[in-house]
C-alpha cells in the first residue's frame, strides 16, 4: 500500500488524466478505477479534490473531442475500428446507434457508465452530424457527473479501498493468475466469435445490370429494394433507388413487420 500511496502522491494527478483521456479514446483501461482510487487519495489528502475533478473532466472532454471529430470525418469506419475491441462487435455500432435513435442527446449524458456506449457515443454523434456547441454541452455535463460519481465513491471508501489494496499486495502473484487467465479467457472467447461469425464475413452482393433487369420483371416476381442507411448519413431529402423502400436500421423488428416472405430484398447502405 506505501507504494501506490507514493505513486498516488507524486503522479496522481498525470496518471489519472492519462488513463481517462486515453479510456475516452477507446482504449479499454480502468478510469473508473483510477478515479476510485484518486478519490481515496484525495480523501487521504494526497491529491487536491479541485484539480483532481478539474483535470479528469478536462481529459474526458478532450478525448471525447478528437473522438467527435474524427467521427465526422471518418464515419463509420471509425466505429468499425473501435468495435473491433468490444465483447459484441458484431450489434456494437446498432445497440449505441439504438441508443441515440431512441433518446436522442441525452444518451450523452449517461454514455460512460454503459460499457461500449461509452466509447461509441462520441464519435457517433460526430457522425450524425450533430452541432459541436451541443454535443459540447452534453458531454461536459455527462463528464462531470460520470467522474463525480466514482471520485465520490473512492472518497467515500478510503479505508475499505486501502483494506482491499493492502489483500492485493500481499496475494500479488495470484492476482497476475488471475489476471493471466483473464486474458487467455478473452482471446478464447474472441476466436469462438470470430469462427462462429465467419460465415457472415462474406455478404452475398447484386449485380447493377443484375439488379435493374429483375427490376423491370412484372410485379409478382419483381425484388423488393430497402434502403438502410444509418440515420446519421440519410435525410428525408436524399435520393433514393427508384422504387426503393426507406427502413431505419436502429428499428428493424418494427419495420419489417410487414414484408412479404415470398419475394427477395435486397439491401443497400452507405
Amino acid at each position: 500500500m506505501h507504494d501506490i500511496n507514493v505513486l498516488l502522491a507524486t503522479h496522481g494527478y498525470a496518471l489519472t488524466f492519462l488513463l481517462l483521456f486515453a479510456e475516452s479514446v477507446g482504449l479499454p483501461l480502468p478510469a473508473a478505477v483510477a478515479l476510485a482510487g484518486a478519490g481515496a487519495a484525495s480523501a487521504a489528502h494526497k491529491l487536491s479534490p479541485a484539480w483532481v475533478l478539474l483535470g479528469s473532466v478536462v481529459a474526458l472532454l478532450a478525448g471525447d473531442t478528437l473522438q467527435f471529430f474524427l467521427g465526422r470525418y471518418m464515419g463509420w469506419t471509425l466505429l468499425g475500428l473501435l468495435c473491433r475491441v468490444s465483447a459484441n462487435p458484431e450489434t456494437c455500432i446498432l445497440r449505441s446507434a439504438e441508443s441515440f435513435y431512441k433518446r436522442g442527446t441525452t444518451t450523452l449524458l449517461l454514455a460512460k457508465f454503459v460499457p461500449g456506449v461509452n466509447t461509441m457515443a462520441a464519435p457517433l454523434a460526430g457522425s450524425m452530424k450533430m452541432r459541436f456547441g451541443q454535443f459540447l454541452q452534453f458531454d461536459a455535463a455527462g463528464a462531470l457527473l460520470y467522474t463525480t460519481a466514482y471520485f465520490s465513491l473512492g472518497y467515500a471508501a478510503r479505508d475499505l479501498l486501502s483494506k482491499i489494496l493492502d489483500q492485493f499486495t500481499a496475494a500479488g502473484r495470484a492476482v497476475e493468475a488471475v489476471v493471466v487467465l483473464a486474458v487467455l479467457a478473452y482471446i478464447g472467447y474472441r476466436l469462438i466469435l470470430f469462427a462462429q461469425h465467419r460465415r457472415y464475413r462474406v455478404v452475398p452482393r447484386v449485380q447493377v445490370q443484375e439488379l435493374a433487369e429483375r427490376l423491370a420483371l412484372e410485379e409478382a416476381v419483381r425484388p423488393l429494394v430497402v434502403d438502410v442507411r444509418s440515420h446519421g448519413y440519410y435525410d428525408s431529402g436524399a435520393e433514393r433507388i427508384r422504387g426503393s423502400i426507406r427502413l431505419e436500421p436502429n428499428n428493424l423488428d418494427e419495420e419489417a413487420k410487414g414484408f412479404p416472405r415470398d419475394k427477395d430484398i435486397f439491401l443497400y447502405c452507405t
